[in-house]
């Protein structure tokens, strides 16, 4: 499970810290027919959020098909039992209640929020969209027009011009290549019957978790559980292969007309499950993913002038891995960012990292996380994405200790490790001065 070596390998050192920031109490909920969730019960207010994550989302299209689990995820609200689009949703409106669903490149997620009065029947209605949507012709074809007509605004942006072609370069022959809500020509050639498949391959009972949070008991979330569960096929689509991101080092460019260049940048990763995970993320929000305070945006921003905004991440997806990042400048400054991001990742390799940084860093970490538990919705999100990524329960109760756990010695050790200056690869797009592309 992911997550785990890395919590068996810090938990030990982290517990002789002080205690934790939060103390929340997760109960672990296990449906009659063996389905596992996570809840947080608060009594107070009578309301509850539920976030239901089906392991699989766009990653599941089928070569050719690119889109098909975005786009049938957008008509799941658009008529489902006796109910057209409208109906639906003044039949929601008028329980105080409200019925989402959301496709990701490695899930589809259903959030249902409700007052207690009325959790039944909304989710009765969630239950409606979710195994008996009408999917007609119709709906289908309106849908696929907005989508299309979306992505056809989307293909003429430069960001995401830039993220396709990183991707598609990094990931060629695996899901991640193609966009998550595919190519307006992709999307235009999907039959009702591919919109029939995808809902058949995104909803399974076999790969589902559960959060929830608010005004409901174990025993009441294990009844809806099962109640999901009961109505979906066993999965059949096998689950993609992992991989790290693989594109040679060197430079892409992509002629685009305007002012500025977007570039992306990044090599391969590192898996969330690495033992070295925590301290790699703490490093990152030191170098790249620290807002204003980070150390790239005060050497390209702060002291040159080079860009309004950089960042990195690590971006260890459930089915593969990059060390990522993307900034903006004039065309005129292009080559020059280019080589102050690799001498910055130089900079990082050679441990250039202080024990000041971390400290800082980690003061910033552990008073920040708290805040992100600010309702019920969230803390539902939350408690699902633990499971989707492998969290033990007890996570969000260690996590700001796991934070301090972090050494000076564990960052110089992964900077070493991760930091690969030779190995960056450089999507641009726009027209940048002294800049040309160095693959085929």
């Amino acid at each position: 499970m992911r997550f785990n070596r890395l919590i068996g390998a810090t938990l030990a050192l982290a517990l002789s810290f002080a205690a934790p920031a939060l103390a929340i109490d997760i109960e672990d909920v296990t449906s009659p027919a063996g389905h596992e969730a996570w809840l947080v019960e608060e009594h107070s207010i009578p309301f509850v959020s539920i976030e239901v994550v089906f392991t699989g989302g766009a990653s599941l299209d089928p070569e050719g098909k690119a889109g098909a689990v975005s786009l049938m995820t957008s008509l799941l609200t658009e008529g489902a039992g006796d109910l057209d689009a409208q109906g639906y949703a003044a039949a929601l409106e008028a329980l105080a209640g409200s019925v989402s669903f959301e496709a990701g490149r490695d899930s589809v997620s259903m959030t249902i929020r409700a007052l207690t009065e009325n959790r039944d029947q909304v989710v009765d209605l969630a239950l409606m969209a979710l195994t008996d949507a009408q999917f007609s012709h119709m709906s289908l074809d309106r849908v696929r027009a907005q989508t299309i007509a979306s992505l056809e605004r989307a293909a003429r942006n430069p960001s995401t011009i830039a993220q396709e072609t990183y991707s598609r370069l990094g990931f060629a022959g695996h899901p991640y290549a193609t966009p998550t809500d595919g190519t307006a020509a992709t999307v235009g050639a999907l039959t009702l019957d591919d919109i029939l498949a995808a809902h058949r391959a995104a909803f399974t009972s076999d790969r589902i978790v559960v959060g929830a949070a608010g005004d409901i008991t174990g025993p009441e979330l294990a009844a809806i559980i099962d109640r999901i569960a009961e109505g979906l096929p066993t999965a059949e689509r096998p689950l993609p292969e992992y991989r790290v991101f693989d594109a040679a080092p060197g430079v892409t460019v992509v002629p685009f007309d305007g002012p500025q260049s977007v570039i992306q940048f990044g090599h391969g990763g590192m898996d969330a499950d690495d033992p070295d995970f925590m301290a790699a993320f703490v490093m990152n929000e030191i170098f790249g993913g620290g807002g204003f305070n980070s150390r790239l945006m005060a050497e390209i921003r702060e002291a040159r002038g080079l860009t309004y905004g950089i960042y990195t991440s690590l971006a260890s997806s459930q089915f593969g891995d990059s060390y990522v990042g993307r900034f903006s400048t004039g065309n005129e400054t292009a080559a020059e960012a280019i080589d102050l991001v690799r001498e910055q990742f130089r900079w990082l390799a050679d441990g250039g990292i202080t024990q000041q940084d971390l400290e800082r860093i980690q003061t910033y970490m552990t008073g920040a996380y708290p805040l992100r538990f600010d309702g019920n919705e969230s803390i539902a999100r939350i408690l699902a994405s633990m499971q989707f990524q492998g969290y033990p329960l007890n996570y969000v109760n260690i996590r700001n200790d796991l934070v301090r756990a972090v050494t000076l010695e564990d960052i110089q050790r992964v900077a070493q490790r991760l930091a690969q200056p030779d190995a960056l690869h450089f999507v641009v797009v726009g027209q940048p001065a002294g800049v040309e592309s160095t693959t085929p």
